[in-house]
């Protein structure tokens, strides 16, 4: 097996949980190091390392980040699928903006900046666009969710290393931050939605990434559903 290090932001989260349970079981990483603001304490053994970042702020966590991967060896892969999820309607632009997009584009600029990585795999969402009104009709805060999404997407394939894989799921199934009822219609309403927007498992979704991971692609890329069930289907 090839020396491969997995380096995940976001962990925590539902998909998070998943990309971490999906890189443990498919034998292609040696190492896996999860980067946190408070302990997880999931006692995975000692493939799985927490590098903590207290005070995570987008300065200490560049540097956090480049002082961990310097002595790496092998190839090292980065994973994001750190985002406020379904709280960004409480929030104002700017305390989303500090989460989806600060710190995405400071582990970014950190893989970039250890010399060690040259692939990211980051989590957005359908629709992200950074030219996208910040107001508008439609469900609270959704019109924020997608220029935000838009604008981390622009940050982090500006300053991070030189493959981005971007990953844009519709609903996401199984998610803390998804309705048990909207999942289920979802669900329901599958054969009769067009590919691009159907609701996708967080399962799917970490196998996908890890999938592009293992089989880079030559190029920086945008998976859909479509996209994403194909790389599952191929891996």
């Amino acid at each position: 097996m090839a020396n491969r290090t997995a380096v995940i932001l976001g962990a925590s989260g539902s998909v998070g949980q998943a990309l971490l349970s999906e890189i443990l079981s498919c034998g292609g990483f040696e190492q896996i190091l999860i980067v946190v603001r408070r302990p997880l304490n999931l006692q995975l053994g000692v493939k799985v390392k927490e590098l903590l970042v207290l005070d995570m702020n987008p300065n200490k966590l560049t540097h956090a980040v480049i002082d961990e991967l310097r002595e790496l060896s092998g190839d090292v892969f980065g994973f994001s699928v750190l985002g406020v999820g379904a709280d960004t309607a409480k929030l104002s632009l700017e305390e989303h903006r500090t989460v989806d997009v600060e710190l995405n584009a400071a582990f970014a600029r950190g893989l970039k900046a250890s010399g060690k990585v040259q692939h990211l795999l980051f989590m957005s969402a359908l629709g992200a666009d950074h030219n996208a009104k910040t107001t508008g009709l439609g469900v609270a805060g959704i019109a924020q969710y997608v220029r935000v999404k838009g604008e981390a997407e622009s940050a982090v394939n500006n300053q991070g290393p030189a493959f981005v894989s971007i990953f844009r799921p519709s609903v996401i199934i199984g998610s803390q931050h998804t309705p048990w009822l909207l999942s289920v219609v979802a669900r329901l309403l599958t054969p009769f939605t067009p590919a691009k927007f159907r609701s996708i498992r967080t399962t799917e979704i970490a196998q996908a990434m890890v999938a592009a991971a293992l089989h880079p692609p030559e190029k920086s890329a945008v998976y859909h559903y479509t996209d994403m069930m194909t790389l599952i289907a191929n891996r």
